[in-house]
């Protein structure tokens, strides 16, 4: 399908971004200039959404070497520093951490190679470039293979926002619908506003309406009735890592939609690509959990306030992990452990 805005793009200047923050009420388009704007950026949520993020980054990490190559100060030191502060600005995302570890390793190479700042700046744009197409494709094939899942008319439940918005392509959760609705399968979302930032109201209801979806937006504390009363046949949501048991970390408020589908026979599916599939976390004790500021709950001046960002989805309450390698069920940690090869 064709979409009618781009989260992200290359500019002459630098990068140009959707201010995501700004949405639903105004469409503006911002351009980055530098690596400390794309990183306030991601802290801010203006970019957001696991697979973007390592998108934005391998980008703002490719514009960075071409500006320090055109002033003479490109040096491996230079490109290092940069990707640490990068992967300091999302913690819990792995396509962040991902992208710029692949990022360096191309930097690396280049430098061994004793080649020239331009040769090492042009090579990093090129490999940020593959990133960006290889997840477009990602979100294609992760659409296909959990459209199948989903039964003609239905009504799909999902959470935060994982479409296009969230990655390089049509996204992730919401890709399995847009394909569905591509092919004419008669799909209607129910999109939980997701507290406290309501990307669920604000993102994923403007970006499947514009594009011609069925969506109605609930109240997060209405989803436990809407999943009891029958008229939701799947639940689908993205995922910022999963461990190699299979749990998932999730933005804050997954975990209670899988508990209520699997007490009311709703399937619980998660969609994400292969790069959120964290091998080296043994399970979701080791994912690290950010923790938003308390401003954005807007609470009385006496509260303490706890603002995790996500929260973790045991691995027995995943229906499936639909990813761009293909549909995995349980036991999911085999399944993880057959795909990695």
């Amino acid at each position: 399908m064709t979409l009618s805005f781009h989260p992200i793009d290359w500019s002459d200047g630098g990068l140009t971004i959707l201010d995501q923050t700004l949405l639903p009420g105004e469409e503006r388009y911002v351009e980055l200039a530098d690596l400390a704007a794309m990183i306030e950026a991601i802290r801010s949520l203006r970019v957001r959404g696991a697979p973007l993020i390592g998108v934005a980054a391998a980008m703002a990490l490719a514009r960075d070497a071409e500006a320090a190559a055109r002033d003479g100060v490109l040096t491996p030191e230079r490109v290092r520093d940069s990707a640490e502060r990068l992967n300091a600005s999302r913690p819990t995302a792995v396509n962040l951490g991902w992208a710029v570890t692949r990022m360096l390793a191309v930097a690396d190479q280049q430098f061994a190679r004793a080649a020239d700042a331009r040769t090492v700046a042009r090579a990093l744009r090129e490999e940020a470039q593959a990133i960006w197409s290889e997840d477009e494709a990602m979100c294609r094939s992760i659409g296909e293979h959990g459209a199948e899942l989903l039964p003609d008319g239905s009504t799909v439940m999902t959470h935060c926002n994982a479409g296009a918005l969230a990655t390089g392509g049509i996204g992730t959760a919401l890709a399995a619908i847009y394909v569905a609705h591509e092919q004419g399968r008669g799909i209607a979302v129910l999109s939980t506003e997701t507290r406290p930032l309501r990307q669920g109201a604000r993102l994923t209801a403007w970006e499947l309406a514009r594009s011609g979806v069925s969506v109605t937006t609930l109240a997060d504390s209405a989803a436990g009735a809407a999943l009891a009363s029958g008229r939701i046949q799947a639940v689908i949501t993205g995922a910022d890592r999963i461990a190699r048991n299979g749990d998932v970390a999730n933005k804050v408020g997954t975990y209670q939609l899988a508990v209520l589908a699997q007490r009311h026979g709703v399937p619980f599916y998660v969609a994400a690509p292969w790069s959120t599939v964290d091998l080296a976390a043994a399970d979701g004790s080791a994912i690290p959990i950010e923790e938003r500021a308390a401003g954005e709950l807007d609470p009385a001046p006496e509260a303490a306030v706890w603002n995790p960002a996500f929260d973790v989805t045991p691995a027995e309450l995943v229906t499936a992990l639909v990813t761009d390698r293909g549909v995995i069920r349980p036991p999911l940690a085999a399944g993880i452990a057959a795909a990695a090869g």
